[in-house]
């Protein structure tokens, strides 16, 4: 089978590389011609994780989006959730029969769905043909050949049992789950909760708060995913607890770092100019607030986010009154 990454950033990059462990045919598709001719003429992408060299004889890498479809039976989604549509928009060809994978941390805006649902709305794929990678899994340690872990969920288990096995090597460990809305919110709202980590240590607050914080961040997310998706699961395996554990408290988070960055005192552009990438936990606070109204749920942490990264309030101010609530 062939198995195509549509991204052209770190994580993209990283699953390229665990791709090209087993397989002797990658697609990966990528906006930038300039990047594209890097990449094949030095085996690396000039970009991100750039330390990282590449099996480019076993790449067919394009700026060609219908081309790299049209070669797949499988495509993984990696691109940041805000910029997704964009990135679909030379799409001609049909993703009817493909197996798509999502690989983004995210929620579609205007439509406000999570990336499986977007797809299988707008571009009429099957459930039974999505699913969605999740980790704890950062692209910098997946760079350093590190053991990381990644859970393929799917409602339908032959195909993440089919890809998890493609992506199985010496540094990567899979599991499959059958959770693929849970599991897809779980990567959305660990990223909220990363922010607000980050923005509670640059605030000065220690490990011990951090501690308090994660733990009432992870009974929140429970709540949220029960409300939306109500199936038995459990709450602490690795694609829940330890992707928000990881999220949170690793120094490759870019969420962590664009939190830390307003907790000292940086301006939301400021802060993105220096990152020069995309924090995902930015654009979901605001979608997430929609989402949590509708199920009328109450959220603190994800509420003090959005009151500090889209109501201007003072960061020190919302986790004073933050801390005062948490047990």
């Amino acid at each position: 089978m062939n198995v195509s990454v549509i991204g052209g950033g770190s994580w993209a990059t990283a699953i390229v590389k665990i791709l090209t462990e087993n397989n002797d045919y990658v697609g990966w598709w990528m906006r930038n011609q300039e990047s594209v001719d890097y990449i094949k003429r030095y085996h690396h992408n000039p970009n991100y994780l750039s330390s990282v060299e590449l099996m480019t004889e076993k790449i067919d890498i394009s700026t060609d989006l219908n081309h790299i479809v049209e070669e797949s039976d499988y495509l993984i989604f990696a691109v940041p959730s805000a910029f997704l549509k964009q990135a679909l928009e030379t799409l001609s060809v049909s993703l009817s029969g493909k197996k798509v994978f999502s690989a983004i941390k995210g929620i579609v805006p205007d439509e406000n769905l999570i990336v499986g649902e977007f797809f299988n709305q707008l571009y009429q794929v099957p459930l039974e043909h999505i699913g969605v990678i999740t980790g704890p899994c950062h692209a910098e340690e997946v760079a350093l050949e590190r053991l990381s872990y990644l859970t393929l969920a799917s409602d339908n288990e032959a195909i993440a049992s089919e890809l998890a096995g493609q992506m199985q090597c010496d540094f990567i460990k899979t599991t499959i789950s059958d959770d693929i809305y849970g599991t897809e919110y779980a990567a959305v709202l660990k990223n909220i909760y990363a922010l607000a980590a980050g923005i509670c240590h640059g605030l000065g607050y220690g490990d011990n708060f951090q501690a308090v914080l994660v733990s009432n961040a992870i009974r929140e997310m429970k709540k949220f995913i029960k409300s939306v998706h109500p199936i038995k699961r459990d709450i602490n395996d690795s694609a829940y607890l330890g992707d928000l554990l990881v999220t949170a408290y690793s120094q490759f988070s870019r969420n962590r770092m664009f939190g830390n960055m307003i907790g000292k005192g940086y301006t939301i552009r400021s802060a993105m100019l220096e990152m020069n990438m995309v924090a995902e936990g930015y654009y979901a606070t605001k979608l997430i607030r929609q989402v949590r109204k509708a199920h009328e749920l109450k959220m603190p942490i994800a509420n003090a986010v959005y009151k500090i990264l889209y109501d201007g309030r003072s960061p020190k101010k919302v986790m004073k009154r933050l801390a005062e609530k948490m047990d």
